[in-house]
């Protein structure tokens, strides 16, 4: 049995390093303040509309395929996805690495964890 908890574990931090690093609302703010990180809310429409990080740009997972070309010019920057709840990101940012983009990060417990931590939002 403790074989099978340890390949779970493994798994779920493999399937984590895939699809990004998870990183803190306090930790995001750092990066975006001092290596201009690019913020990718891949909520959809009416979510982000009903409050946003300031400065990130709605890209909804529906949209993603067709919209990828608009983020070709980050691929040097830290590219950090959002999402509701910190769970939709991972695949996305597979998608996004095997595209080429080696520094994606996801926003851990997504705007969920932004509004319990009282950081702002834009509505």
């Amino acid at each position: 049995m403790s074989a099978f908890v340890f390949l779970l574990v493994a798994f779920v931090i493999n399937e984590g390093k895939l699809g990004g690093a998870a990183i803190t609302p306090t930790n995001l703010v750092n990066l975006v303040n001092r290596e201009g990180a690019v913020l990718v809310d891949i909520r959809d429409t009416k979510e982000y509309s009903s409050g946003h990080i300031a400065g990130a740009v709605s890209m909804p997972v529906s949209s993603i395929d067709a919209r990828i070309g608009e983020l070709e010019s980050y691929k040097d920057k830290p590219v950090v996805l959002v999402c509701k709840m910190g769970q939709h990101a991972s695949a996305t940012g597979r998608k996004l690495k095997a595209l080429g983009f080696e520094n994606v990060r996801r926003l851990s417990g997504g705007m969920a964890e932004w509004t319990a931590s009282s950081l702002p939002m834009v509505k």
